[in-house]
């Protein structure tokens, strides 16, 4: 079986704390149940299946620690700014302080290529350590 890394960065990307995603063994899919936007009979019909056919269950966002991948960005900034977002990471509201001072600063899409190239890399050491092809 052969996956694409794209499907999984997408599929980690969204992850939500009411929501799983999970790979398919045997048909290679990347399946997505949620708490919050599914029933309790759609959720164990998806269950069965990927009991059935075996799975992987993907990454979390909680396992791949946003917090710690917006501190490596801010450890490859110059130091003139790295202070500015330090300050802004700390306590309660961390992610939207931090979302408001990348905006501010006129690096929003530097971020978000680093966060992209972050997850690529975290996703295909998944893929390896599970044994997974991808392409």
């Amino acid at each position: 079986m052969k996956v694409k890394l794209v499907d999984i960065i997408d599929a980690i990307d969204m992850m939500d704390q009411y929501s799983e995603y999970f790979l398919d063994k045997e048909t290679g899919e990347i399946e997505w149940i949620s708490d919050m936007a599914m029933s309790r009979d759609e959720q164990n019909e998806i269950y069965d299946r990927l009991d059935e056919h075996g799975f992987y269950r993907l990454p979390t966002s909680f396992e791949l620690r946003d917090y710690d991948i917006m501190e490596e960005f801010i450890e490859g900034l110059p130091e003139a700014v790295q202070g500015r977002l330090y300050s802004a990471i700390q306590g309660r509201g961390a992610f939207r302080r931090f979302r408001d001072m990348i905006i501010k600063m006129g690096i929003e899409q530097v971020w978000y290529d680093f966060k992209a190239d972050t997850y690529k890399r975290k996703a295909a050491r998944w893929c390896e350590e599970n044994g997974i092809e991808y392409e």
